[in-house]
């Protein structure tokens, strides 16, 4: 749940079903379908009996305890919880996950760096000493 303060201010009950494109300027609860665009400015939260079809959510953080078919790109943080389903591509700086969550797709942790990841690991990797410097001073 978005914490004190947030404003929860749109729901998608359990028993509707809803189309189209949702721009929220703070939070949103599905416990029904959802199918089109979603973005929000606070959460994102996915109920239990929540199913999400969508290209991307974006929002400050996403929690997902229930189905999700489409990408996450969360600037905060995402959490699946146990009874979270989804199959899309997930990007955020902090990622929570309990036991018993399925997904399938590509997991970009961020760590909150503006770089490119692949980048910054290579670079992680290549700086130190260098493998053949080791080589050559155990030879001479």
């Amino acid at each position: 749940m978005p914490p004190k303060g947030d404003n929860l201010n749109s729901t998608i009950g359990e028993s509707s079903v809803f189309k189209g494109n949702f721009f929220i300027k703070g939070s949103i609860e599905i416990n029904g379908k959802f199918e089109g665009e979603l973005s929000a400015e606070s959460h994102v939260i996915i109920g239990e009996t929540g199913k999400v079809k969508t290209s991307v959510i974006k929002a400050n953080k996403v929690i997902v305890a229930g189905t999700l078919i489409g990408n996450i790109q969360a600037d905060e943080e995402v959490s699946l919880l146990e009874t979270g389903r989804v199959l899309g591509d997930i990007q955020t700086p902090v990622l929570n996950m309990s036991k018993g969550v399925v997904v399938h797709g590509k997991i970009t942790i961020t760590g909150g760096q503006n770089k490119d990841i692949a980048n910054l690991v290579k670079e992680s990797f290549e700086s130190g000493p260098k493998i053949e410097e080791l080589a050559k001073s155990k030879t001479e």
